[in-house]
Order: structure tokens, then C-alpha cells, then sequence
């Protein structure tokens, strides 16, 4: 697929797929990295005397955030000539980093994640109603398929109003998702190799299945946006905003 069509595709649909553009040393470092991350919110499970906390549920699904902040050589991902050529094919030429984030989910029992838009999360979570719409990069460690709970979505076309507004989302009391959609469509229902990126944008409703593999499903995301985000109220930074396309081009390297 040429630059263009991925650009067309993302505007009239909320998303597109690089196919396979993290690989060797990129993909290498992402692996690397992941059972830290894990073994993090493991020990931060023990301390806190239980199994599960927010979103995240000891050996079925593991949300750990802000993970650049401890293992700086992930910048070599994010700001890396491949997620250059996403951000500014999608985004635009002005993109700031945002938010960085491993989801992990167990073998066999890895839970499935519900129909959501990330802007959902960011209003649900204390974040401004009023930001722009953001970027989201999934990119999948190992082959994402079927029977591993891979990315399910719901293109503009097939839910319009989601393309341009916020949804209301509602607390699941036992996953504790966010809930932005309840249908039972399947979507579109993506199998991509590791390595691959799907760019999609922060109102784009999506949704995982659940693990039924006897192997960990792993993915790291990579958020970036349009503007510097403030907390409401505080007007504090909320997350990070460190500028990478100026003009679109990179101005911040690893």
C-alpha cells in the first residue's frame, strides 16, 4: 500500500496497517523488554495483596504504562525513522509522544478486552473531553491471529458517530473496562505478523479477543498526538509531550 492510501484509509476509516515495519533490531528491543514489565506488575500485584488492580489481572491481562520512563532504550522505537514515517502518514506533521504502554495477555485464559474508543479512556480516566484525537500504534510482538485475541475494529463507516465525537463508556464492575459499545459485531478482525503497526485513531471503537494460544500474546502501544495535552483544571502535562515531527520532520532522536 502507498503512503497515500494509508493516509486516505486512516482519514475515512480511523485506520490503516504498516505491515512488518519493525523488524531486526526494533522488534528485538520490544521483546527485550516485556518481561520487565510483566515482572513489575507482578511485584506491584504482591504489594498491593491481590490479583487484580484496574485493568489488570494477574496471568490473564497486563496493562504496564509509561514504560519508556524505565527503560529509555525504548526510544529508540518511538522515535524511530519507521515511527516517523507512521505518525506523519496518519497524525499530520506536527506530533508530540504521548504515552507508551505493554499489553500482555496469559496463555490459555488471556482475557478479552471490550469495544472502546482511547479517547473513551482518557475522559474516564480524568482527562480533558475537549482534546484532539490522537494516535494509537499497536504493534504486536508475535503474530497476531484468531486464537491469540488479536485487534478487532469498528471502522468509521460502520459506526459513523463514532468518527466524530466521544461515546459515552461505562465501567464494567468486573473487568473494569471501559465499555464503549455494546453490539455483538465481530468487526474487522485483524491477523498481522509481528512487527506490524496498526495505526488507528483515538475514536476508532476496537476490541481484543481472548488468548486461547499456549503462548503469551504480546503488544506494545505507542501513543502520539497532535498537541500538548493539560489536565483539566490543573492544567499540569498529562502523560509526557515530547516533540517529534516539527514541519514533519523528526526533532527529537532516541
Amino acid at each position: 500500500m502507498s503512503l497515500a492510501s494509508h493516509r486516505q484509509e486512516f482519514v475515512e476509516q480511523g485506520y490503516t496497517v504498516f505491515e512488518s515495519v519493525l523488524d531486526g533490531d526494533l522488534l528485538g528491543i520490544l521483546r527485550e523488554e516485556c518481561q520487565h514489565f510483566m515482572t513489575r506488575e507482578d511485584a506491584r500485584l504482591d504489594a498491593l495483596g491481590r490479583d487484580s488492580d484496574g485493568i489488570t489481572h494477574r496471568g490473564r491481562r497486563y496493562f504496564a504504562g509509561e514504560c519508556q520512563r524505565a527503560r529509555p532504550r525504548l526510544r529508540n522505537v518511538l522515535l524511530s525513522d519507521s515511527m516517523a514515517t507512521v505518525c506523519r502518514e496518519t497524525l499530520g506533521e506536527t506530533v508530540y509522544f504521548f504515552y507508551d504502554q505493554y499489553v500482555v495477555k496469559g496463555p490459555e485464559q488471556g482475557m478479552a478486552f471490550s469495544w472502546h474508543q482511547d479517547s473513551g479512556y482518557m475522559v474516564g480516566n480524568g482527562g480533558p473531553a475537549d482534546h484532539q484525537p490522537y494516535l494509537t500504534c499497536w504493534c504486536p510482538l508475535d503474530d497476531a491471529t484468531v486464537e491469540n485475541g488479536t485487534l478487532r475494529l469498528l471502522p468509521f463507516s460502520a459506526v459513523p458517530e463514532s468518527g466524530r465525537k466521544i461515546l459515552p463508556h461505562q465501567r464494567d464492575v468486573e473487568s473494569h473496562d471501559l465499555i464503549g459499545w455494546r453490539a455483538d459485531e465481530a468487526g474487522v478482525v485483524l491477523e498481522v505478523p509481528a512487527g506490524s503497526v496498526v495505526a488507528f485513531s483515538s475514536l476508532l471503537l476496537h476490541a481484543s479477543g481472548a488468548n486461547h494460544s499456549p503462548k503469551l500474546r504480546r503488544v506494545y502501544l505507542a501513543q502520539y498526538t497532535p498537541e500538548v495535552i493539560l489536565n483539566p483544571g490543573t492544567r499540569q502535562l498529562r502523560r509526557d509531550a515530547i516533540p517529534f515531527l516539527k514541519d514533519g520532520k523528526t526533532v527529537t532522536f532516541p
